[in-house]
Order: structure tokens, then C-alpha cells, then sequence
């Protein structure tokens, strides 16, 4: 592939989405990564540059805005608001706001192509899916770009770029695809996934510059310790020597936590509903959604204006008596700090664990939040599930990396490092932990996103990474029918954890047969844990194990010239991981007659 003039970074964030770019045709000394003022209405009809895209989406109903109040300069006929204006009007309708579109495009109990968001709004509002939502946000960005960068070029327009897009490194390979698959619909195809902590780093270093290994040695672990409006992401990054210089590879990432500011919005609203419960106000559907939005601008305020005390928080009233009039109640500092710092921040011992709540039977399908809200307990499972591979009861870090929005306010930061240093104090390990100084929190993911691609053309290390899990195939037991009692499966390690993007192996295993011409399921299985298995390994006991089963393929495969139509067809197997992220399957016949391709795919 050609490359490029530019290449450019894209943090599509649940809160905020950023661009970050390199223009490689100045003069070396002048290639500097940029950040793109995203043009964007701020008020009906107005328009400025901001640096960053707020990810929220407005549905406006009829008549509620003067006609063409929503154009912009590359879309006359635009009938929906993204960014700023959307989130502002949203304050005052949240039941027409679109809002944390990334964490329901990974939630794998919804069907994500459906018109779901906004969650919970009336019927009335003509709602649209997280896929969309997500298409919307990159469309604009894109669409924003060609308008102030390409201006009529073709050969600057940002479909024709390298575009590195970042996601969770907990996104599992469903929602990879889905995001990948938002980017295409929006225009984008020029595409490479890099996950957000990875991305944080690659922005630390740019930030250091040559000085990074100055800040890091041999045989240090960093924790990136990822927090933003929807999700809690970790990953280790180990540092070691490789014939005399210093090398970097990523060594586990975490699960997948919806956990974050939005988490912290909707505790102080439970705390402030209470309180206006017991003064007699009792709140309906669209007064709670209010007082989420309230909550959050009362939160943000609190922990970037040290000055504050106290807030007010009002809503419109509703029912006979308060047309016209308000309810109101005061949110203190010290109820905000109670709630924040001690709810989601509390310290806790090395060895505790997130709770795990009892599940009812029927539940409403909206987000699935982490039942256990405070961060050290999940740091905490995090690490002791990697320290197997150091013998010790936790992963010990050497150097944290703190990064998205929730720790832009550093007591968070210091809440955290604490709780770790009594860790690593306890059990004989290197105290005071390092902090490494990250760049903008705002901004730090695109920046480093548009250096991974520098770092792919040869310009900077890159950090060694691969998939983040362990995939496997499951392979049908041979025995004599049994009543009552399905052959058992066999877990075949199809990709090793860690196998880089754009390679291909040839899975070694003993001889497979495919079945072709009627209904198949295929069961793909992965692991975040079992970094040491090869291709081609077989674990029978795979529960015990720690795989876990993701949602079968199924297919009916026919078979193809020069097959002679067996039912069973001798193959082998080929494994690539894309640059995706995601992972294709390819079953070779081996008399060189047919192949068939099955994809760890959008399934709904």
C-alpha cells in the first residue's frame, strides 16, 4: 500500500473523540503531530473550531429548531447535531441525546444495528443505532477534515489516509469488527485498530522524546491504568534488552469494565433523587434523566474548580401543580467527594476482588455496568491474574501511566498510586511507585494513535503486541454415539496470544475433517490468560482452563469443484490476524481442491 501524505489519529472516546495528524510530506524537522480543530456548531447556526468532537448525538423533533440551524458547511440538509451543540442541547432534552454510543456498540446482549439510542426515550423520538451513532461521529470528523484540510484536493482527503483508530484493548473481536465496520460506512477505509492504552503510551513517548529511556530500564513493568466517560481499561508494558537496546512489548490487557465517569454521574444523581425524595419530590422518567445531566456538569465543576462548596441543582417540575416551576436541592462538595472519592477510589487490600452482585432472574436490558464500582479492586484482580507470570500473588509494576478524562483531576491519580504503594510496600516490592507524565488526558490517545503510524513506517520504537487474547476452534470429539450425551469438544489454539497483526501460520494439528454441504456450527473459544500456548496445542479440560466460548458461526459450507462432494472434507487450518484486530479463519482442503474462510464475526 501507498503510503500516504498524512497520517492521522482518531480516539473515538465515549465522551470525547479527537484528531491528531502528521503531514510527512514537510521537511522532517517540521513533521510535528497536530492536532485537528474539529469545526463543529456550538449554537444553532454557529460554527467554531474546538479540539475535540463531544460524542454525542441530537435527535431534534419537529419544529423545535429554526429551519437550517443544523447546516454545515459541507451538509446543507443536516437534520441532526453531533458534538458540542449536541451535548448542550441535550442538557435541556436528554431524552432526544444520544450518549455513550461506544459502550452499547460493545454490549453483546442488544442487537447493535437496531435503532435503540436514545436508551429509554418515548417512542416519538426516532431513535437510531449505536453503529449509527458511531458512524455519525466519524462521518463528521471526516467530512470536517476534507472541508478544511483537502479543500477540493482529492489526494488530502482523509479516505485516502492512513487512519489508526483506537479502541478498548478489552473490545472483544465483535466489537472491533463493529467499529471497524462504523468506519467503513462513514467513508473510512484506509483503517488500522489500535487499542487506547497502547495509544496512551505511544503519547508518552512522543512526549519524552529520546529521554523515554531515561525514565524506564530493563525489567520494568508499566501499568496503564485507562479511565474515561465509559470504561476502565488496564495493560502491562514490559521493558527488556534485546542485543543492547531497549525493547517494549505489551504483556496482558485487561477485561472489559464498564466503569467511568458515567458510572460517577449516575451515583450522584441516585444521591441527589434520595434527597429530593425525602422532600417529598418524586421524580418521573424525564426529570431522572435530567438530573443525570445536572449531576454530571455539577461533578466536572467540583473537580476542576477547587473554590466551590456547593451547587444547585434544578429541574423543571412536572405534573399540575409545577407547570411553570422548578424542583431544587443543593449538591455540596463534600458530598460529591463522599460519593466520587470514596465510592470509586476507596483503598483496599492486594488480595480483594470486585464484588460480584447476585443476578436477578429478569433485568432490563440497558448498560451493563460493572457491578463493583471501586477501580483499586478491579487494579487489584487485574494484576493478581498476571502473577503467574512472575510466581508472586500480583504482578508487581515498577511505573504507572495514568490516562483518560476521570484523571484529569489528580487526586484520582494520587488515590490510586497510594493504594498501590501499600501493595508493593506489603509484599517487599520497589516503592514509591513511578508516575510517568502523561500528556493532555484529552488529547493523549489521538497523539499517540498518529505516532503508532509513524512508529509503522520506521520512524520511533513500536511497542511488540499482537492480539490481545489467545484464540482457539473447538474440535469434536471422535467416539461412538452415547444417548443422551454430546460428543465432547477440544479446544485447538488456532492463534497464540500475542500474534501480530497482518501475519498468517499455519495451524499444526493432526487430521481435520470439515464438514460440508449442510448446517455447521463453528465454536471459537479465547483466553486473555494463557499466554504460553502454542499454535496448534489442544486442552481438553478447557473450562478448568479458563477459555471461555464466545457465540458460535454458523454456516452451511458447500463444496466446491473438484471436491466430489464428500461430507467431510480433509483440511488444514490457517490462521491470519488482520489489521482489524480481528481474526480469519481459513480451512485449506489438502488435495489443494476448495478453501473456505469463516471471520470471528458480527453475530446478532
Amino acid at each position: 500500500m501507498t503510503p500516504s501524505r498524512y497520517v492521522i489519529g482518531i480516539d473515538l472516546g465515549t465522551t470525547n473523540s479527537a484528531v491528531a495528524y502528521v503531514d510527512t510530506a514537510l521537511a522532517a524537522e517540521k513533521q510535528a503531530i497536530t492536532v485537528f480543530p474539529v469545526p463543529q456548531l456550538v449554537h444553532p447556526g454557529e460554527i467554531q473550531d474546538i479540539s475535540v468532537l463531544p460524542s454525542f448525538g441530537y435527535l431534534p423533533g419537529p419544529k423545535e429548531l429554526p429551519k437550517g440551524s443544523l447546516c454545515l458547511p459541507w451538509d446543507e440538509r443536516r437534520n441532526y447535531a453531533v458534538g458540542l451543540l449536541a451535548r448542550t442541547l441535550g442538557e435541556k432534552i436528554p431524552q432526544r441525546l444520544v450518549e455513550s454510543a461506544k459502550s452499547w456498540l460493545c454490549h453483546n446482549q442488544i442487537d447493535r444495528t437496531a435503532p435503540l439510542l436514545p436508551w429509554g426515550s418515548d417512542e416519538e423520538v426516532g431513535k437510531i443505532s449505536a453503529l449509527e451513532a458511531v458512524e455519525r461521529y466519524l462521518r463528521h470528523l471526516k467530512e470536517a477534515w476534507n472541508h478544511v484540510i483537502a479543500d477540493g484536493d482529492a489526494g488530502c482527503t482523509l479516505q485516502n489516509q492512513e487512519v489508526f483508530l483506537t479502541v478498548p484493548a478489552s473490545f472483544d473481536t465483535v466489537a472491533r469488527d463493529l467499529t471497524a465496520q462504523a468506519a467503513r460506512q462513514a467513508g473510512i477505509e484506509r483503517l488500522v485498530l489500535i487499542e487506547e492504552p497502547q495509544a496512551a503510551f505511544y503519547a508518552w513517548l512522543h512526549t519524552m522524546g529520546e529521554e523515554w529511556r531515561d525514565s524506564v530500564s530493563v525489567g520494568d513493568t508499566v501499568l496503564v491504568c485507562d479511565v474515561g466517560g465509559g470504561t476502565t481499561d488496564f495493560a502491562l508494558i514490559t521493558v527488556f534488552d534485546e542485543a543492547g537496546d531497549l525493547v517494549l512489548e505489551r504483556l496482558a490487557v485487561g477485561e472489559h469494565i464498564l466503569l467511568g465517569g458515567d458510572n460517577m454521574d449516575l451515583a450522584l444523581a441516585h444521591l441527589v433523587k434520595a434527597k429530593l425524595a425525602e422532600a417529598g419530590h418524586h421524580l418521573d422518567l424525564r426529570q431522572t434523566l435530567d438530573l443525570r445531566h445536572a449531576c454530571r456538569v455539577a461533578k466536572e465543576r467540583f473537580f476542576s474548580e477547587p473554590d466551590i462548596t456547593s451547587l444547585p441543582i434544578t429541574l423543571v417540575g412536572s405534573g399540575s401543580r409545577l407547570i411553570g416551576g422548578t424542583v431544587q436541592t443543593d449538591l455540596t462538595r463534600e458530598e460529591a467527594e463522599g460519593i466520587v472519592l470514596e465510592g470509586f477510589f476507596s483503598p483496599c487490600r492486594a488480595e480483594e476482588r470486585p464484588v460480584q452482585k447476585r443476578r436477578s432472574a429478569l433485568q432490563e436490558l440497558g448498560l451493563p455496568y460493572a457491578a463493583d464500582a471501586a477501580i483499586p479492586k478491579h487494579i487489584a484482580k487485574f494484576l493478581g491474574e498476571n502473577g503467574s507470570k512472575t510466581n508472586e500473588p500480583f504482578l508487581r509494576p515498577t511505573a504507572m501511566l495514568f490516562n483518560g478524562g476521570v484523571f484529569k483531576t489528580e487526586r484520582f491519580q494520587e488515590r490510586i498510586a497510594r493504594t498501590l504503594e501499600s501493595w508493593l510496600s506489603a509484599a517487599g516490592g520497589e516503592v514509591p511507585l513511578r508516575i510517568l507524565q502523561g500528556a493532555d488526558h484529552d488529547l493523549a490517545v489521538a497523539r499517540g494513535a498518529a505516532k503508532y503510524g509513524l512508529s509503522r513506517r520506521g520512524q520511533g520504537i513500536r511497542i511488540r503486541a499482537g492480539t490481545a487474547r489467545s484464540y482457539y476452534i473447538g474440535i469434536e470429539t471422535s467416539m461412538p454415539a452415547i444417548p443422551g450425551m454430546e460428543p465432547p469438544i477440544k479446544a485447538l489454539c488456532v492463534a497464540p496470544f500475542g500474534m501480530e497483526e497482518g501475519t498468517e501460520i499455519v495451524v499444526p494439528a493432526e487430521e481435520l475433517g470439515l464438514v460440508v454441504g449442510e448446517p455447521v456450527a463453528f465454536r471459537f473459544l479465547s483466553s486473555r490468560n494463557r499466554g504460553e500456548d502454542k499454535a496448534g496445542q489442544i486442552i481438553e479440560e478447557w473450562k478448568r482452563a479458563g477459555i471461555e466460548e464466545t457465540s458460535p458461526v454458523e454456516a452451511e459450507l458447500a463444496a466446491q469443484a473438484g471436491s466430489g462432494g464428500e461430507a467431510l472434507v480433509p483440511v488444514e487450518l490457517r490462521a491470519r490476524a488482520t489489521e482489524l484486530g480481528t481474526l480469519e479463519l481459513w480451512c485449506v482442503a489438502r488435495s489443494g481442491e476448495g478453501e473456505w474462510k469463516m471471520e470471528f464475526n458480527v453475530r446478532e
